[in-house]
């Protein structure tokens, strides 16, 4: 899945929309400490109210909330597993009677709490759906709507969220003319802030791929490893804070640990260019070709042989491949950060060319250049004249 497949479906989890049926919803309630079930309940969704609907559809907006290889991502299922989860979420998905998918959805949860009790009394929630996508564009001067032709995929999607103390409460009886302490014994489940969840099948072009599930961690590159592996059964995945550290560490291997920063900006621009050239594709990936070519475009005179074994020296492998997305920040952010014992400066990565050190009067000061006067608190900086000794 790219992040318009999933901003598809994430902008179809509303009340009353005719391309999206949700069936069953069942919740599963888990007492912290144990690795038990200890109630579960499933009923049609329709059957909820319209403010319990409206709350769960938020919350499903949440785990679907993020950017991909930070808090969502596509998992390749292991294959020749015992027990696979690939393999008991499709069976709930096939399945056409309710107590079967609830069996499938109680074995998945077994898989989730064995071993593993939760701090706190949690709520599992599960979802079966189908979600019609339409094929075409809309054409408002066409003659045939472009609901004459859809995509249509059942899908599961699952959310794990905790529970909270009620908060006790002094109230006033406008009728008794008293005031009164109310203490509430029944926990709250915390749907604005889920804790993981799942979507099962991927989803491509309006195509289900059940070789894939889209796993959502509760932080962004925080990803639970227990339950990719262990739970869905996941292949072994990179964040894309863990992807951006190793390419660091290639090129610091490379180049050293001292660079100009205009070269810097060069190296963004040039992966920047790769991810825009490579729109369609949704992961374009960097080899030490790739990696090799990116610096030397930046000014740097290294040799293959040097890169191709600070890929070996840091990755084990050196056919590894780097993910470009992951490694260019965001280039309309100030992501770019300037640490100094003084003050920390946030820039835009094409913004790096306008910054230096220099020597200013015997001492290391950062420079950078503006157009405009700067600004400190609303007032305008006075200019002054740079001394002769800066290098």
């Amino acid at each position: 899945m790219d992040k318009k497949d999933i901003a598809d479906l994430r902008r179809q989890l509303k009340t009353d929309n005719d391309l999206l049926t949700i069936s069953d919803i069942f919740n599963v309630y888990i007492m912290k400490e144990t690795t038990e079930v200890y109630h579960h309940q499933s009923h049609p969704f329709e059957m909820l109210d319209s403010d319990q609907q409206e709350l769960f559809m938020a919350n499903f907006k949440k785990v679907l909330t993020g950017q991909l290889d930070e808090k969502l991502f596509e998992l390749k299922f292991q294959r020749d597993i015992e027990d696979s989860s690939q393999l008991i979420l499709h069976k709930g998905l096939l399945s056409r009677n309710v107590e079967d998918w609830k069996e499938q959805m109680l074995r998945i949860t077994e898989k989730m709490i064995e071993d593993h009790p939760y701090e706190k009394d949690t709520v599992i929630t599960f979802i079966r759906a189908d979600y019609l996508k339409p094929a075409k564009q809309r054409n408002e001067e066409a003659e045939t709507s472009d609901r004459d032709a859809v995509y249509s995929n059942a899908f599961i999607l699952c959310s794990i969220n905790k529970t909270e103390e009620p908060q006790k409460e002094m109230q006033f009886d406008y009728i008794e003319k008293e005031f009164k302490y109310k203490v509430e014994a029944d926990p709250v489940i915390d749907l604005k802030h889920p804790m993981a969840g799942f979507l099962f099948p991927a989803m491509t072009d309006g195509a289900a791929d059940v070789n894939h599930v889209l796993y959502a961690a509760s932080k962004p590159n925080d990803p639970d490893y227990r339950f990719i592996e262990d739970v869905l059964n996941g292949e072994e995945i990179i964040t894309a804070k863990e992807n951006k550290t190793v390419f660091e560490d290639i090129v610091r291997d490379v180049v050293g640990d001292q660079v100009n920063p205009s070269t810097l900006a060069n190296v963004y621009g040039e992966i920047h260019r790769v991810v825009e050239e490579n729109e369609e594709d949704t992961s374009p990936t960097l080899d030490y070709r790739d990696v090799e070519r990116v610096l030397q475009q930046s000014g740097e005179q290294v040799e293959t042989d040097k890169v191709k074994t600070a890929f070996q020296r840091v990755t084990d492998n050196e056919t590894y491949e780097l993910k470009a997305s992951s490694i260019v920040p965001k280039y309309n952010s100030k992501s770019i950060k300037i640490n100094t014992k003084i003050a920390n400066i946030a820039i835009s990565p094409q913004d790096l060319e306008y910054v230096r050190q220099v020597n200013y009067q015997g001492k290391r000061c950062i420079m950078i250049e503006i157009e405009e006067d700067a600004e400190i608190e609303g007032f305008k900086m006075l200019p002054e004249a740079f001394g002769e000794d800066n290098q």
